[in-house]
């Protein structure tokens, strides 16, 4: 397994769904930071499970528990480790289905390339709970770059085809966490909602899409040609499980412009160059330019649902139903959104030490 991002700022995810416990460690964090478990359980809160209606009715407390890496309230440059113990586990229904992979799932692909030696309990290595430590690392590397005032935010722009309207940056920094469902739009919201109820009796699940943005983000991030900003961003947001698609600025809608619409002109503001528009999404060349750093994140919809599925028993090679009765999420977009932030924030902290833009000590 590859368990383990970034190149400065390094972080490395352990711990399984089901397990005693899940963590990340954080190599590279310079000394000096200020930070305490309250800076790391308010980010951790805006993921728990049960706040939103479309989430699982799993009851975790997700606290967070600092092993080593800050003492007296600052980082002290060592590693840092921090993790949160499981405690509302219930496997039967895992253990029934041992061998009848769910679709949607990766229970086949893990069964097969570690010769079921894998641990299928929720999901394992590959249940979204383990998001919760790039969540951890995420409220680390936020309070980095607020040393050179960067801000990054992202909120929910679609759920099942429902679309958000369009805000400018302050409006969605406003309204963004005004509802359980992080979509800055309140009627788009109840709409969404509705359909969220309307699915879960159902007994399916629905998608979404998630918009990440960066402020303030000085021109000169990315190492280009392969650890350009946007490869090493999309890295991380593939990382989160549940993500199939990542877009930057105009995306693929560029693909339907021409040139002249596509392009972003230049012009002075306050002694600065900055663009007329930002289909870019604030990257050129793999590099940051001083725009607001803008990507879409396409969150499929949950796998566990409640309907009957086809699939195959794989002890005695025979086809199967399965009928999923855990607890799950109906959309998993809501909880997405803080893990969004986390992996744009660990990324972009790495990028700037890389960049030299902050210390490796903090006075």
């Amino acid at each position: 397994m590859s368990n383990s991002l970034g190149k400065i700022f390094t972080i490395t995810s352990f711990g399984e769904s089901h397990g005693k416990l899940i963590g990340i460690i954080i190599d590279g964090c310079p000394a000096g930071l200020a930070i305490n478990e309250h800076d790391i359980q308010k980010e951790l809160d805006k993921r728990k499970p049960g706040e939103s209606p479309a989430s699982t009715t799993r009851k975790e407390e997700d606290e967070a528990d600092i092993l080593s890496g800050i003492f007296n309230g600052y980082t002290t440059g060592a590693p840092i480790c921090l993790v949160i113990w499981n405690k509302d586990i219930d496997s039967g229904e895992y253990e029934k289905g041992r061998f009848l992979p769910r679709p949607g799932h990766a229970d086949y692909t893990s069964y097969i390339k570690y010769g079921g030696f894998d641990d299928y309990r929720g999901g394992g290595r590959f249940s979204g709970r383990i998001t919760a430590g790039f969540v951890m690392a995420g409220a680390i590397a936020r309070k980095l770059l607020g040393l050179i005032k960067t801000e990054v935010m992202a909120h929910t722009i679609e759920i099942g085809g429902i679309p958000s309207r369009h805000m400018e940056f302050n409006e969605i920094k406003q309204r963004a966490a005004s509802n359980p469902l992080r979509c800055a739009d309140a009627e788009a919201a109840l709409k969404m909602t509705v359909a969220i109820e309307e699915t879960a009796k159902q007994g399916d699940s629905l998608g979404g899409v998630i918009e990440g943005i960066a402020l303030r983000l000085q021109a000169e991030l990315g190492e280009p040609v392969f650890d350009a900003i946007d490869a090493e961003l999309s890295k991380a947001l593939f990382s989160i499980p549940a993500v199939k698609g990542v877009e930057f600025g105009a995306g693929f809608q560029s693909a339907r412009m021409k040139g002249s619409e596509n392009n972003d002109p230049f012009v002075i503001e306050k002694d600065k160059p900055v663009t007329r528009s930002n289909n870019a999404g604030g990257i050129l060349g793999g590099i940051s330019n001083g725009m607001p750093l803008v990507v879409r994140v396409a969150i499929k919809p949950t796998a566990s649902i409640a309907k009957s599925q086809q699939t195959v028993n794989l002890k005695e090679m025979t086809t199967a139903s399965l009928e999923l009765k855990g607890r799950h999420d109906v959309c998993i977009v809501p909880r997405a959104v803080i893990v969004v932030e986390a992996m744009m924030a660990v990324t972009l902290c790495d990028l700037a030490l890389r960049a030299g833009l902050i210390p490796r000590v903090i006075k």
